[in-house]
């Protein structure tokens, strides 16, 4: 049986793919197991917060998409980089690792391709910007 810490990140999505994966086959074979998933989910939706659970729920410790911009350029401070590769590494933060790999997918990206995508960005916009005088 999964402990409610294992629930409590199943339903956060903190957890790595495979045990993601490993979960929800458990789930499909053990209805006692979705009642609980089911009891931690409406223990959430009655109020009933730990300090913990807004922390997770909220990503807190999660730094900004500019905080893994500036980390990409080597511009944060030695320690927050260390911080960061932690939260990557041994936390396992799939939001981060999104993020960070969106952003490295961008800074890789050919320069026609970006060229591009900002006269999109452009167009998109001409006629809505207020005009400067």
């Amino acid at each position: 049986m999964l402990s409610e810490a294992e629930l409590e990140a199943f339903l956060d999505e903190a957890l790595p793919a495979d045990e993601m994966a490993r979960i929800e086959l458990l789930l499909r074979e053990q209805p006692a197991l979705v009642e609980k998933l089911a009891q931690i989910h409406a223990r959430r939706d009655s109020g009933m917060h730990s300090v913990s659970d807004i922390w997770r729920r909220h990503r807190i410790s999660c730094p900004s998409r500019e905080t893994w911009g500036s980390f990409l350029l080597g511009a944060v401070d030695p320690d927050m980089a260390a911080a960061m590769r932690m939260h990557l590494e041994v936390g396992g933060c799939r939001y981060c690792q999104a993020n960070l790999a969106d952003l490295q997918s961008q800074q890789t990206e050919a320069p026609p391709a970006a060229a591009d995508r900002r006269r999109r960005y452009f167009d998109s916009t001409t006629g809505y910007l207020p005009g400067g005088k």
